[in-house]
């Protein structure tokens, strides 16, 4: 006698209907974000996108009296790239980069290892007092600057007067520069040592436990676990500053008019599209100069987060 076996399917899941009134609720919260986010989109493009285009639009053609307006394309970057006064500018704000950038970072970094090890109100009062001038508008600092450097009203030539001394000029061609750095790293060094405290006091503090048992002093510990534990902090800063040093413009600006021609109108690449645009109406050029600073801006930032993203962790 022989029987006859039947395979049965294995049950297999019900696979639960979306409700209607999941999707609905859903589009409704889409419609209402995208309302909000609205007013953003409209702004972000009026004052941003659109001044971009039309600014890169300007720099394809040339304007003259003679000829009119006659569209050469990218001919403009060609004379950028080769024009004296915009090389010049550039290599100021390198020479800037070399020097401020390290100064900012050392300042910020040495403040903000200090006031991590403190744990009294001295530590929070610190950090205000190093942050407050970074709250000062950069035209006020760079105006009250102007009259500490001023050799005939500011202190500092009574202070040498009184000990015999003439003063030095800080606004002179050999003097200017320090000043400049001066003024930069007084303004952002505050604002630098803040990201940096941040990130050392996400550092879980069982580490520095641990390095005090194995015999790790101070110095050790601040050099060997916490600088390379915010190395992508330190990145960021360091990205921050490079882009703000090679679009340098408001301090010259602002020491132009007392510096006794130390400083002139193409002194760095943005003063140079200014003039250009403001005094000699070559909106056209000053757009080209404007545009090939920002590719080389870009190019510099990509370029050194690149080479440091296996340091910093980033990717």
């Amino acid at each position: 006698m022989t029987t006859q076996t039947t395979a049965v399917a294995p049950p297999t899941a019900a696979v639960p209907k979306r409700r209607r009134g999941g999707s609905l609720l859903e589009r409704r919260r889409q419609r209402w974000g995208w309302v909000f986010v609205t007013p953003f989109l409209v702004v972000f493009a009026a004052f941003l996108v659109f001044p971009l285009i039309y600014a890169f639009g300007m720099s394809l053609f040339t304007s003259t009296l003679a000829t009119g307006t006659t569209f050469t394309g990218a001919a403009n970057y060609v004379k950028a790239f080769t024009d004296p006064l915009f090389l010049e500018g550039l290599g100021r704000v390198a020479a800037f980069a070399v020097v401020m950038i390290p100064a900012q970072l050392i300042v910020a970094l040495v403040a903000a290892l200090v006031l991590d090890s403190l744990t009294t109100w001295v530590s929070k009062l610190s950090r205000l007092l190093i942050f407050a001038p970074y709250a000062i508008p950069v035209v006020i600092g760079a105006l009250m600057w102007s009259f500490l450097y001023s050799p005939r009203f500011g202190p500092a030539s009574t202070l040498f007067d009184l000990v015999g001394l003439q003063a030095p000029d800080f606004l002179s061609g050999d003097s200017v520069f320090a000043s400049l750095v001066n003024i930069v790293t007084w303004q952002w060094s505050g604002y630098y040592m803040v990201v940096i405290y941040a990130a050392l006091r996400s550092i879980d503090p069982a580490i520095y436990e641990a390095a005090r048992i194995d015999g790790a002093n101070g110095f050790q510990t601040a050099t060997r676990i916490k600088i390379p534990m915010i190395s992508s902090s330190m990145v960021m800063v360091i990205t921050f500053a490079l882009i703000g040093t090679l679009q340098f413009f408001t301090e010259p600006v602002v020491l132009r008019n007392i510096a006794q021609g130390a400083i002139d109108a193409a002194y760095t690449p943005n003063m140079y599209a200014y003039s250009l645009a403001f005094s000699y109406s070559q909106f056209n050029y000053a757009s080209t100069i404007a545009f090939s600073l920002g590719i080389l801006v870009f190019a510099g930032s990509y370029l050194f987060l690149f080479l440091t993203r296996k340091q910093s962790g980033l990717k």
